[in-house]
């Protein structure tokens, strides 16, 4: 019969993992291939051009403009500093001499004899790139960087906020059902990657920000809390780059809603596992989502192949998510799958799917109404 195809979240207990990491113009590569690196590494490095400071110097000196080259001090090329003295005029009789001070650190990049203008570029902004995989690097990409591999734990959620961060997963709820309250922070979460259970409040993303948290994952968040937390309604469809103090993924979605139990008994059997995690999500075309990457000590080939596959076709048994209300997250298995498509509630019609719920309830929804978690 032919199969139905659906987007999915991959939640895998082991999969070969590859983190392609560039930098944004050319630089140094500092690793070499079949290299093992850590996820905080630095790979490559890159300076991009500081910022062009203008000074118009025949203003400044009150010189006409073919005079400023004459009193400069300095030449093109030259590193100033800033309060040093790089222009001075000549003066009449040695008297009623003008000098200009350098307000900004940098190298003379040009002066015009036209225009009267010096411009001043200042000092280069260093660009690092972390590995944020630890593993092995399987290929160099001359000035560019390197792509990592390694065997993972790899979990990806529906929404985040914040970049790459890194640390021990530390557990925060003894249960995915379980609300991930302020007082459930503790001292030794400090740096760490903290894993909730059910919705995250907005008091517990400020006392994680206070006690020094890296990350926190949990099941779901409510729009009000997500305000909260970033002083401002999120309005564009592209994260990663909230300066917070931390970042922050929901696995499920906005709400009261649990993380998946499959989720959470994964992600606590690595408790005290180095961890890496990414909030940046994309919903728009080239959908990016957030993600949690836990290397993984010892790599079993056998097993990491018979990991590889992702769910793409929704089957019998397949893991789903109803991502629509009335049923929005509730969880389940597909139960059945009619050939036929079927009246709706609203009088459309549609081809539909049964899917059984961890109550027990069997549910028929739309096929487009679900997304898989595969694995």
């Amino acid at each position: 019969m032919a199969h139905a195809y659906t987007p999915g979240l991959q939640v895998a207990q082991r999969t070969r993992y590859r983190a392609r990491r560039v930098l944004p113009i050319e630089g140094d590569v500092l690793v070499e291939a079949g290299q093992k690196v850590q996820a905080e590494e630095i790979v490559a490095r890159a300076e991009l051009p500081g910022d062009i400071f203008p000074v118009n110097l025949a203003n400044v000196l009150s010189v006409p403009p073919a005079d400023v080259p004459t009193s400069l001090l300095k030449q093109e090329g030259d590193r100033i500093e800033v309060g040093e003295v790089i222009a001075i005029t000549k003066g009449i009789f040695g008297f009623f001499k003008s000098e200009y001070a350098a307000k900004v650190a940098g190298r003379i990049e040009t002066v015009s004899g036209v225009t009267g203008q010096m411009i001043v570029r200042g000092a280069p902004i260093p660009v690092e790139v972390r590995a944020y995989l630890t593993g092995e690097v399987v290929e160099v990409l001359p000035s560019e960087g390197c792509v990592i591999e390694a065997e993972t734990t790899f979990v990806q959620g529906i929404f985040g906020i914040g970049g790459e961060a890194y640390g021990p997963i530390r557990m925060a709820c003894a249960e995915h059902t379980e609300e991930f309250s302020p007082e459930l922070i503790r001292d030794d979460m400090r740096g760490a990657i903290v894993i909730g259970g059910a919705r995250v409040t907005g008091e517990t993303v400020k006392r994680a920000i206070d006690a020094g948290v890296n990350a926190i994952i949990s099941g779901g968040i409510d729009d009000a809390d997500l305000k909260q937390a970033l002083g401002y309604d999120l309005g564009v469809a592209i994260t990663g780059t909230e300066k917070i103090g931390l970042t922050l993924i929901v696995t499920e979605g906005f709400g009261e809603i649990a993380m998946a139990e499959r989720t959470f008994q994964l992600l606590a059997a690595h408790e005290g596992a180095a961890a890496a995690c990414n909030g940046a999500t994309q919903i728009r075309a080239g959908v990016m989502r957030p993600e949690i990457v836990i290397p993984l000590a010892a790599a079993d080939e056998e097993a990491a192949a018979a990991s590889k596959h992702v769910a793409a076709a929704l089957e019998i048994g397949t893991p789903v998510r109803i991502i629509r209300d009335p049923h929005f997250g509730v969880l389940g298995e597909v139960a059945a799958l009619p050939s036929e498509p079927q009246v709706l509630e609203s009088g459309s019609k549609a081809r539909v799917l049964e899917v059984k719920s961890a109550s027990g309830q069997t549910l028929l929804v739309p096929r487009a109404n679900v997304e898989i978690i595969g694995g």
